[in-house]
């Protein structure tokens, strides 16, 4: 595969994911996580059937579970663009790997992840309908996704000559700014898994009071019990208040530490991708943390609720992105 329809590719993919990220959020929002019983086919079938008697037939195999077909396409359109974004990776992973078997020194290490990745994700997509929203497992499938469009941007940024300067002390800041922006995302992925975006009425203030009874022992048990059914969550609202209080103050860390790094490489790097990219990093933020505040104003109207997905996958990339460039730009850059 020539570098230019890798270019094609990656930018593809990059797109294809972020929607993907996105749809997910729907998904999730909606309701409509177990709008398909089984997997990875939707009541026994590739589509869902749009007959009446093909409909009963299917509803016979699975009487306990009621056919919403609003909700099961939503299931169904998540599933079909993931397979095609993974589709695309693995074109990129087996473009590598036969460009290594001809004789070409190749960097094998992005494409490999980013196929392990996908394959991690279908298994937890698989176990989110199995184990019926399991709440680590629902997080694990948000996180994964994020990081699959990262690494798709880093790639990308690879195929692309941007001139910049070695910055190797900025490196370990960006570092640990994508550890507290992960972090802060996996927050609000479990959160999202635990029913627990409005448990909190109010802002700053949470249901009136500064600072309520926690449950910490509760609140983060990863180990929910397996076979249990984790629509509408199970968690009493008390306990749902701690999750959604924690993430607060984990999005208010993350913004002050995001923004103020990128006003320090903005205002002490000379680099323009840099700069402009720190930027980038200072707005997203700024938006994400203003589309928090939305979400629990108006009690997470579902636009403003997968935005927030979204551009939490554009500032983790953005991040990785910086930490690319300050690795020192086209001097780093690799030949697919």
């Amino acid at each position: 595969m020539s570098s230019k329809s890798m270019k094609y590719i990656a930018t593809t993919a990059i797109i294809l994911a972020l929607f993907v990220v996105m749809l997910g959020a729907y998904t999730r929002l909606t309701d409509a996580g177990l709008g398909c019983p089984d997997w990875p086919g939707c009541y026994g079938h590739l589509v869902l059937p749009s007959v009446d008697h093909d409909l009963v037939a299917a509803q016979r195999h699975y009487p306990d579970v009621p056919i919403e077909s609003r909700k099961a396409w939503t299931e169904m359109a998540h599933r079909y663009a993931a397979g095609t974004l993974g589709v695309f990776i693995f074109a990129i992973g087996i473009s590598v790997w036969r460009g290594r078997c001809q004789g070409k020194l190749l960097p094998w290490i992005l494409p490999l992840t980013l196929v392990l990745l996908v394959v991690f994700q279908a298994a937890l997509g698989m176990w989110t309908v199995t184990l019926k929203l399991l709440p680590v497992v629902v997080m694990s499938h948000l996180l994964g996704g994020m990081l699959i469009f990262s690494i798709l941007c880093y790639l990308r940024l690879e195929l692309t000559p941007v001139v910049t300067h070695h910055h190797p002390r900025w490196r370990p800041w960006i570092i640990l700014g994508i550890v507290i922006v992960f972090c802060q995302i996996a927050l609000g992925g479990w959160v999202s898994s635990n029913y627990a975006g409005v448990a909190c009425v109010g802002f700053p203030a949470c249901n009136g009071t500064w600072f309520p009874d926690l449950h910490f022992s509760k609140g983060f048990n990863l180990l929910s019990p397996v076979g249990a059914n984790y629509q509408g969550g199970v968690l009493d609202n008390n306990v749902r208040v701690t999750i959604q209080l924690i993430h607060r103050v984990g999005a208010l860390i993350a913004a002050s530490y995001v923004l103020i790094l990128s006003i320090l490489l903005f205002c002490c790097v000379k680099d323009v991708a840099l700069r402009r990219a720190a930027a980038l990093a200072a707005i997203l933020v700024v938006i994400q943390f203003a589309l928090g505040i939305a979400n629990v104003v108006y009690l997470l109207p579902l636009s403003v609720a997968v935005l927030h997905n979204g551009v939490a996958a554009l500032l983790l990339a953005t991040l990785f992105m910086l930490h690319y460039l300050a690795k020192g730009g086209v001097a780093h850059a690799r030949s697919y």
